[in-house]
């Protein structure tokens, strides 16, 4: 197997026109690594402790992890930002009390699915720019529309703060509104581009012992995001124009992932996959160490990531050979935004209210702090449990929990607390989804997909992600109101239910193993 390896690493790096001083040099590397793997082989009842230069690849990526997770925490945080804001944007741009405008947005249904409809552009888009121009380069051109919607709500508060005899004029024509949708657009572009490289860039520079641990950072920071969000909306109460602070701030993240990209090394896989050799080195020598360089390169020669087969399509998707991987993605995100989580996070501060919750913000919150402290739990777990058993043990917490709020809506023995009933049912809700049906798919799906239609087909996902969710958050609202909270939350009850079916049935366990190994498995060559 290692011969193999090396044969193709080799052919590889022949085809790519390297040097033979260089290739001598990758000879004794690799040598090296081969000898270092017989020792390891031998102490097969521990004994022996693997040498030390191996372990470097462990902290050696955290820097760059921790830079893609702006783009995690943006996620997060545009999401939730309109949670506690909704009711004061739409007073402050006179949605509320103009008919006309409320018939053309559709408010606030619009101004909450503006965003999820850009996050959707977005998602598709990010497919393509990723495998067009690499990882990191796509998050630099990501941060762009994620600055330019941050400046745009950050002119509109300097117009309505420091020309308040203004501010009546501008609130209440449509122009401030489309500038309010058109921020919330190129907000969710970035966000979308964001969903779909994040997951893809962490979990192609993570080293396989510790990859479910970082892939799942990336749902940890959209709760840190999402958390930070609905802390930020604790001063609305005291002051109603404090909404526009808690939009342009966003923009600090968004210029600091730009800066922080500029100097993160490009994925492996990728620059392979572009018969880039010499830079795939490099930038495996800045991840893992130089000792690891003939190791990670030969694996990924012999997956066939350097081969002449040409950039997958996207209709390539749908061919017999990916369909059946790219299905079980597309429904992974499908069963998780149907199950409600998003609904949960847009309006909980709403429904808190209707519940009779006394500070509906603050509860708002606690929920928030739910969702990190169970996404910090699934961190510790994913790599030990494994990615299947957490999702069907979220999916079943989650449609417990859904019962239960349903229940506390219905029985009218337990109407005298239906307030802490619904705090309590959201948070062991929340923290059900973060166990599992939140970290995994994003985690899960770049493990699965093969390299060559991997930027595709995560971003296909996401697509499905965002029209669902986009749904969702348009519909929620009028969908309650009209057949009523409980049998809405029943509903999400049953989903979760086919959930852990289909899980049980179509997904495999991927801990512990590599992505060419996965690869090889479920996307054998033609």
């Amino acid at each position: 197997m290692i011969g193999n390896r090396r044969d193709s690493y080799f052919g590889s790096r022949l085809r790519s026109g390297g040097g033979g001083h260089r290739d001598m040099e990758l000879g004794s590397v690799f040598h090296s690594s081969v000898k270092s793997r017989s020792i390891k082989a031998q102490a097969s009842d521990g004994e022996i402790a693997p040498l030390k230069s191996q372990p470097k690849s462990a902290g050696s990526v955290l820097p760059y992890v921790g830079v893609a997770s702006l783009g995690a925490i943006l996620f997060g945080y545009h999401l939730g930002v309109v949670n506690g804001a909704l009711e004061y944007l739409a007073k402050d741009l006179g949605i509320a009390e103009n008919a006309v405008l409320q018939g053309i947005m559709a408010a606030p249904g619009w101004v909450v699915s503006s965003l999820l409809a850009g996050a959707t552009v977005g998602s598709f888009t990010g497919g393509s720019l990723a495998d067009q121009f690499g990882r990191t380069k796509t998050f630099l051109l990501d941060s762009i529309p994620l600055a330019i919607g941050a400046f745009l709500w950050a002119m509109k508060d300097i117009v309505f703060i420091d020309a308040p005899n203004m501010s009546s004029f501008f609130s209440a024509t449509a122009t401030n509104v489309q500038t309010m949708i058109v921020g919330r657009l190129l907000a969710g572009i970035g966000i979308g581009i964001s969903s779909a490289v994040v997951p893809l860039y962490i979990s192609e520079i993570s080293p396989t012992e510790i990859r479910g641990t970082l892939g799942s950072i990336n749902q940890l920071f959209i709760c840190v995001g999402i958390l930070a969000a609905l802390v930020a909306g604790l001063p609305l109460a005291g002051n109603p124009l404090w909404w526009r602070t808690m939009f342009a701030i966003s923009g600090i993240p968004a210029v600091l992932l730009a800066l922080g990209m500029a100097f993160s090394p490009e994925s492996p896989r990728w620059l392979v996959q572009q018969r880039k050799i010499g830079q795939a080195e490099k930038a495996i020598k800045t991840l893992y160490g130089e000792g690891k360089v003939a190791e990670v390169m030969a694996d990924l020669s012999s997956s066939g990531q350097g081969s002449e087969e040409q950039d997958a399509g996207w209709f390539d998707l749908f061919s017999g050979r990916y369909f059946k991987v790219v299905s079980v993605g597309a429904a992974l995100f499908l069963f998780q935004q149907m199950a409600g989580i998003n609904a949960v996070v847009y309006y909980s501060t709403s429904v808190f209210r209707t519940a009779g919750v006394a500070s509906d913000v603050a509860a708002s919150a606690l929920v928030g702090a739910a969702n990190v402290f169970g996404t910090m739990i699934a961190s510790s777990l994913m790599d030990k449990q494994g990615r299947k058993s957490l999702l069907i043990t979220s999916f079943s917490g989650m449609a417990l929990s859904m019962m239960l709020l349903s229940l506390s809506f219905t029985w009218k023995v337990l109407a005298p607390y239906s307030g802490p009933l619904a705090v309590i049912g959201t948070v062991l809700y929340v923290l059900s989804f973060s166990l599992g049906a939140g970290p995994v798919p994003a985690l899960l799906l770049p493990e699965i997909f093969a390299s060559r239609i991997r930027a595709k087909a995560v971003a296909l996902s996401l697509g499905m992600h965002w029209i669902s969710n986009f749904v969702i958050g348009l519909y929620f609202l009028s969908v309650v109101t009209k057949f009523g909270i409980s049998k809405v939350y029943l509903g999400f009850a049953s989903i979760c239910i086919l959930a852990v079916m289909y899980i049980a049935g179509n997904v495999v366990e991927t801990k512990g193993r590599s992505l060419e190994d996965i690869e090889r498995e479920l996307s054998p060559a033609i």
